[in-house]
């Protein structure tokens, strides 16, 4: 059992854009503190024993310059690195590139804030379609598996549970409530209520096989 409404509401999520050489990008970035030294979630994020014990099983070469591969999931190349405080990569998946960035930063005795952001190319009638929950859910569970992994006390969510889990209720509930989230930073950067409640929708239908209304 998780604390599926404390989980949610410990994360904060903001949607923006920014210009790049090949044009606008959309821009998301999501955050958490947790009760963990800064040094030890540095690890947790950049140990290639540790990540596929929150995250997803990986491969490469975890350093400046390297390739790396998740499982399943995206690779792409570390562009930049400052232990421990922040390291950049390249997201590359299903032919598209993207860009990801993780800073930490202590927040008080013993605690890190963790804050993660991404930046894509994605072209208007997608982001239409399903808006920054696209991929918003998904780092949602990220941080849910990075709070579980920290956390050391056997709650919360491991990786070998994560897809059993994401079948339960509580587990729906879970990435509807993050889906209804990611609308509201939708909303708060300038989308149209209506517009936004409405790619909500259509994303949480997506994650949770649940038909939208």
């Amino acid at each position: 059992m998780i604390d599926v409404i404390g989980q949610i509401s410990a994360v904060e999520r903001t949607v923006g854009s920014r210009t790049l050489p090949a044009g606008q990008a959309r821009v998301s970035i999501i955050s958490q503190t947790y009760d963990a030294p800064l040094e030890d979630v540095w690890d947790a994020c950049t140990s290639a024993e540790r990540i596929p014990r929150w995250f997803l099983p990986i491969s490469g070469e975890l350093r400046l310059g390297g390739r790396y591969q998740l499982e399943g999931n995206a690779g792409g190349t570390v562009e930049r690195c400052d232990p421990p405080h922040s390291f950049a990569a390249t997201w590359e998946y299903g032919g598209e590139v993207s860009w990801i960035e993780v800073r930490l930063s202590p927040a008080g005795a013993g605690r890190t804030r963790f804050e993660l952001e991404h930046v894509a190319h994605v072209d208007d009638q997608r982001w239409a379609e399903f808006g920054p929950g696209a991929t918003g859910v998904g780092w949602d569970m990220g941080l849910l598996g990075l709070a579980s992994h920290l956390a050391g006390d056997g709650s919360g969510v491991s990786p070998d549970q994560a897809a059993a889990w994401m079948g339960s209720d509580e587990g729906r509930r879970f990435m509807t409530l993050s889906s209804e989230r990611w609308s509201e930073a939708s909303v708060a950067a300038g989308t149209p209520a209506d517009e936004a409640r409405a790619a909500a929708q259509r994303t949480t239908a997506a994650y949770t096989g649940v038909p939208a209304s």
